[in-house]
This record gives structure tokens, sequence and C-alpha cells, in this order.
């Protein structure tokens, strides 16, 4: 069931349509505390497949674009799958807060995407007729579905 229900994150969508996956999103990491306070900001707003604005709601990778967008005004793919082309990889051991982190809740790689926050926790849009939340890296659901992790920052 739980697949099901974050089937909605890896779906593509019109948001800044015709923005390519393939090239680099690269943020300064002085602003690492401004993606997790923004995406805090956000807890609570509602679960919507498509979903871009706190207005709307927001499905994951609206909610990564729009935090990415509002920090940094960097446009990302809406697509959790795409906007992990935009990162560079690091390690679950090397995470930070801001970083992204990434699951297969479809059967194929990084269909879910959250903001990494610290303390092995994260931000995310998980599922219709939800609310965006704090998960646990390490939760019974997640751990088993953990498929990587992405950075934008610049050390």
């Amino acid at each position: 069931m739980g697949a099901l229900l974050l089937a909605g994150c890896a779906g593509p969508s019109s948001y800044h349509r015709g923005e390519t996956a393939s090239r680099r999103v690269v943020i300064d990491a002085g602003k690492r505390g401004d993606v997790v306070m923004t995406a805090l900001s956000l807890l609570d707003t509602r679960y919507r497949y498509g979903g871009e604005s706190p207005a709307e709601g927001f499905d994951c990778s609206g909610l990564v674009a729009y935090v990415v967008d509002r920090v940094a005004d960097e446009r990302l793919p809406h697509n959790s799958a795409s906007i992990a082309q935009t990162t560079r990889p690091v390690s679950r051991e090397d995470l930070k807060a801001g970083d992204l982190v990434f699951f297969n809740t479809q059967h194929q790689p990084h269909s879910h995407v959250g903001i990494y926050v610290g303390d092995g926790l994260f931000v995310n849009a998980p599922s219709s007729g939800g609310r965006v939340r704090i998960d646990a890296l390490d939760s019974r659901y997640f751990a088993r579905r953990f498929d990587g992790a992405g950075t934008f920052f610049t050390e």
C-alpha cells in the first residue's frame, strides 16, 4: 500500500517545462540552513499530486523544487529521478542538512525524494491525503527503500 501512496512523486508535470535534468545545480553551502528552514516552514502543507506551491499543496518533487527555487533561485525539474541527476552523489554517512535523500518506492530508482534536516530525519510530501511531514531514514518503510543521496552544495 505504501508504494501506491507514494506513486505521485516520480511523475512528470508542467513545472519549469523545458528545464533539462542533465545540468548540475550548485548552491553555496552557506544556504544549507535556509533550505532546511524553508522546508520546515512547509510542514503540514497538504499533499497534492503534481502540486508545486503551498496554496495548492505539494508532491515530493514539487516540494523540493519549490524550496530550492525560493532559497537559491534555481529551477529544478518536477520529477524526483530528474532531480537526482542535478545533484552530486553523497554517501549516507556524509549526509548534511539540506542534502536530498532518494527512495525506490515504485520499483524504480529515485521515485521519491525528501530534504535531509539532520539527525536521521528528512522532510517530504509522502502520500495522497497526507501532509508534508518529517520522517526518519531508519523507519521501517524508508530504511528498506533508501536509494541514495545527493547534494547541491559546494563545500
